[in-house]
């Protein structure tokens, strides 16, 4: 029994700066916070997939977190200490008696500081969106491989799935989960062969395994991952992408569908191309990573004596959706330099196919990828030679044809003021079977020189200069919707939305 122990690290007391001391409580864990220190142990429970019922149990699994985050955010990990009790009952922290708890000892970072106070405060712009994708793709990079059955792995955690919702039809509902289970094993059924080769290619890692907002804090301004999954060795071994899709599916359920676009977009981007065809998969990953998120909600709330809310039941209806099948499109932006190609689509990109949306390929990005550099770095005149400007447009191409054959919908923003770049773009649209939409903006010249002049910290290098050499070949080509870019970035935007039939909606 706990209860002394807590009541004792509920007390400030326990605290080196006293004060008052607030209580955190997960299905696993409670957390005791007061002043700039943050003090965790583990709940005596067991469950399916964990089991934390005795002391040792639960002291090797604090040691566990600690090693498995420490090297990531040694600025929040410290160390593992008991609670302790003397002769006379008393209880203190790391004292002379007997331990009858372990406790994590970490920094508190500020609560604001957590990305999901981030994003319920409206914070998580597009820049900190663009870093959350970066931040996990070098996060994974640090992670070591693991060779196991990337099918098995899923097919695991759908049989755990299955025996803790036999206990939760109240809450979720027979029929739901029953779909949930159709849905599931049918696609995994059908990706078992995929996931396998993806294992042999060392897309399997000893990833975070618990990656959601909640498990992100921005340190010095960048987000950094904490609280890795320590408990189970199996389940925070999985598919990168798998390990992405809870950051993913988190943004989606609150409503952040342009974040998770764009975290995906970075995430892929800093990949280099190397997890393109691993789009087939995502969906099956963002769904069970929903179907998990609505059991531990079911769980939290049993475990904290709360009712279970209807968010349960939408995390598992967000499940489902994930599961159906979407088909992929092409969508070309074009025209001059400043006609507001790039932001028109960062807002349409979430919109088009499969959640999160329709990946988007920028030409200007895809440049600085294969020079290897930063986004914001000046390239010389030499990587805009008619040769450069070439293989630029192929790589983008080459790219676009594997994600739509993964099933994934395509947005590509680029001038294409070059005859052949819009020809081999329709070309390969038709070869790989799937629809093509092209929308070429418009606006005067003095327009977009102003626009141009005025970008700051912009992938794009072009310049006044630029522009002028763009206006010959700038006219609306044969096969292209003309779009007037002229106004506002909302007005463009509408335009774009209007002739493509979205809706902010969809």
């Amino acid at each position: 029994m706990q209860e002394d122990v807590i009541a004792f690290l509920s007390s400030s007391g326990a605290h080196p700066g006293g004060g008052p001391v607030e209580v955190v409580q997960t299905h696993g864990a409670l957390i005791f916070l007061a002043g700039d220190v943050a003090l965790k142990i583990k709940r005596a429970v067991r469950y399916d997939y964990m089991d934390l019922s005795t002391l040792e149990l639960r002291e090797a699994m604090l040691h566990r977190e600690l090693e498995l985050n420490k090297p990531v955010a040694p600025k929040i990990y410290h160390d593992v200490v008991p609670v302790t009790r003397a002769a006379d009952g008393s209880l203190a922290l790391k004292g002379k008696g007997d331990p009858v708890e372990w406790v994590l000892r970490m920094w508190r970072f500020p609560a604001k500081d957590e990305l999901s106070v981030v994003a319920d405060a409206g914070g998580i712009d597009d820049g900190l969106a663009n870093d959350l994708g970066k931040a996990v793709f070098s996060y994974h990079s640090q992670t070591p491989q693991r060779c196991r059955d990337g099918a098995g792995l899923i097919r695991n955690i759908l049989d755990e799935l299955d025996r803790v919702f036999a206990d939760m039809k109240a809450p979720l509902g027979a029929e739901l989960i029953d779909q949930f289970h159709r849905e599931s094993r049918a696609v995994l059924a059908r990706a078992a062969p995929f996931l396998q080769e993806r294992t042999n290619a060392g897309h399997v890692r000893r990833c975070h395994g618990d990656l959601h907002l909640r498990n992100l804090v921005l340190l010095d301004g960048k987000p950094v991952p904490f609280d890795a999954l320590e408990f189970d060795e199996e389940l925070g071994t999985c598919d990168v992408l798998y390990d992405l899709a809870f950051l993913i599916m988190d943004l989606q359920h609150r409503h952040l569908g342009r974040a998770a676009n764009m975290a995906l977009n970075a995430y892929l981007l800093a990949a280099l191309g190397a997890e393109d065809d691993g789009l087939a998969v995502l969906p099956l990953f963002i769904g069970v990573r929903a179907a998990i998120s609505a059991m531990v909600t079911v769980q939290t709330a049993l475990a904290t004596g709360k009712t279970v809310g209807p968010e349960s039941v939408q995390f598992l209806n967000d499940a489902c959706g994930s599961l159906r099948p979407c088909t992929p499109s092409m969508v070309l932006i074009g025209g001059m330099s400043g006609t507001g190609k790039t932001t028109v689509s960062h807002a349409l990109a979430p919109l088009i196919g499969a959640a999160p949306g329709a990946i988007h390929l920028r030409s200007d990005l895809e440049r600085k990828a294969m020079r290897g550099t930063e986004a914001n770095v000046h390239l010389a005149s030499s990587d805009y030679t008619p040769a450069a400007r070439i293989a630029v447009y192929n790589r983008m191409l080459d790219r676009a044809a594997r994600i739509m054959a993964a099933g994934h919908s395509v947005l590509i923003d680029a001038t294409f003021l070059e005859a052949s770049a819009r020809t081999a773009a329709f070309g390969m649209a038709e070869k790989v079977g799937v629809a093509c939409h092209a929308l070429w903006l418009e606006a005067p010249l003095d327009v977009l020189v102003d626009r141009v002049q005025a970008r700051k910290g912009d992938a794009s290098d072009a310049d006044e200069d630029v522009v002028r050499l763009q206006l010959e070949a700038g006219k609306v080509p044969s096969g292209w919707q003309n779009l007037s870019a002229a106004g506002t970035p909302d007005e463009t935007i509408a335009f774009a939305q209007a002739a493509l039939h979205l809706t902010p909606d969809n």
